[in-house]
């Protein structure tokens, strides 16, 4: 039992010894905060004016990461989206290299699928609670809200009525959630209040065609009033928008999605198991095209989608060889400052506009902290060799990171 411990202690720190050497985030909150530097210009600026002002208004918008590997690109989602739950939004966070993007319904059940709809609706049902006058923590654990109602002579058919009608105004009413979506999350809600009741095998009917389970019988769902049709790449959007509003019905501020990877569009490694032929490729151009035509309909939601430079440089395969995408996200006015509310962020080129070389040093001494703390020796840089870290930066092939780990940790063997 020792000797399993400690291998997977070894394993676990070799494992964050080379993301770190290789310049790419740790996993953790608690790791990715201790070695955070100058991120405030980028993190700091987007919570400040989306996730508290432009998102809980009702504004949806898609932004796009860019740099060289080792740029923070993975850093800045995973610090963005510990920012976002702080803030109370709903968290999702995925890489291109694992879930197919041409089909958007595969992006809309991975979303679906971590949002936790189970949980959502259970904060839907507490508020329909308290909507009534009643406190939800005064519920007996495995008691639903109609038993004790009835325990409490209260659960009349005045009561009944009343909780329908929320059922219905928090669903139902709401022009922005597809019909059968809305009739789904009212049934599985209700089902938790006890009133109107839900069978355990119509609930996972009703589960199983909300995550797109092909296994499902329409004809399953129509004896619970669902007129429903499979989820696919034409309805996922919509389905989507119904999301982000149940999530905002739960008491969220909204919905953030973090997509990394996207460089793997263009990536044509025979270790790449997720193979883009030109067709898939095109349509998930199309399928991002849509749905920034579309973001507007939306309220509460923001993509982050992060890529190499690969994907902007490569003119044959990358974004700009889909013009109907390009035209929609280049950024149209540049100059010698950057513009934070552009579409397009290149974290590049916002290293060399932050970074002093003191920051740099602050970088590389919290980063020999952690790693020395792991028993890796590491020596931390001095202002000398973070002035040669800015002149490589500006010469191009390595970004400021990247270059920060690999001079940090250059005593640990690990560099390359």
């Amino acid at each position: 039992m020792e000797t399993g411990t400690s291998a997977g202690y070894l394993d676990q720190h070799n494992s964050t010894i080379v993301r770190l050497t290789q310049g790419e985030a740790p996993e953790g909150d608690s790791l990715l905060a201790q070695l955070s530097v100058g991120t405030d210009f980028i993190g700091d600026f987007l919570r400040d004016r989306y996730l508290r002002e432009f998102l809980p208004a009702g504004g949806s918008k898609i932004k796009f990461l860019t740099g060289q590997p080792g740029s923070g690109k993975t850093h800045t989602l995973h610090m963005i989206s510990m920012m976002a739950r702080q803030e109370g939004f709903v968290t999702i966070r995925f890489s291109a290299r694992n879930t197919w993007l041409h089909d958007f319904k595969e992006i809309y059940l991975e979303i679906l699928r971590q949002s936790d709809l189970d949980a959502l609706l259970a904060s839907c049902s507490r508020i329909i609670i308290e909507s009534l006058g009643f406190d939800p923590n005064d519920i007996p654990e495995g008691t639903t809200f109609i038993d004790y109602l009835g325990q409490r002579g209260q659960g009349d058919a005045l009561t009944r009525r009343e909780i329908r009608l929320q059922l219905r105004k928090l669903f139902m009413d709401n022009k922005l959630l597809d019909n059968n979506f809305a009739l789904a999350c009212s049934l599985l809600c209700g089902g938790m209040l006890g009133h109107p009741f839900l069978e355990n095998q119509s609930r996972m009917t009703l589960l199983g065609w909300l995550h797109g389970d092909k296994s499902i019988k329409l004809a399953a769902l129509r004896p619970l009033g669902l007129s429903a049709s499979r989820v696919t790449k034409f309805n996922a959007r919509h389905m989507l928008r119904s999301l982000s509003e149940v999530v905002r019905f739960s008491g969220h501020k909204g919905l953030l999605v973090c997509i990394d990877n996207l460089e793997v569009l263009v990536d044509k490694s025979s270790l790449n198991p997720m193979h883009y032929t030109k067709m898939k490729r095109d349509d998930t151009y199309e399928s991002f095209r849509q749905l920034i035509d579309d973001i507007d309909n939306f309220r509460n939601i923001m993509f982050l989608m992060a890529f190499d430079k690969a994907l902007l440089d490569n003119e044959n395969t990358g974004i700009k060889s889909y013009q109907a995408l390009w035209m929609r996200i280049q950024n149209e006015i540049t100059g010698d400052r950057i513009n934070r509310f552009s579409d397009i962020l290149d974290l590049d080129a916002v290293a060399l506009q932050v970074y002093s070389p003191q920051m740099l040093v602050e970088m590389s001494r919290k980063l020999a902290q952690v790693v020395n703390g792991i028993e890796v020796q590491a020596q931390p840089i001095d202002e000398r060799k973070a002035m040669e870290v800015l002149r490589m930066a500006r010469l191009g092939g390595a970004s400021i990171p990247r270059l920060v780990n690999r001079m940090t940790m250059e005593t640990t063997g690990g560099a390359s």
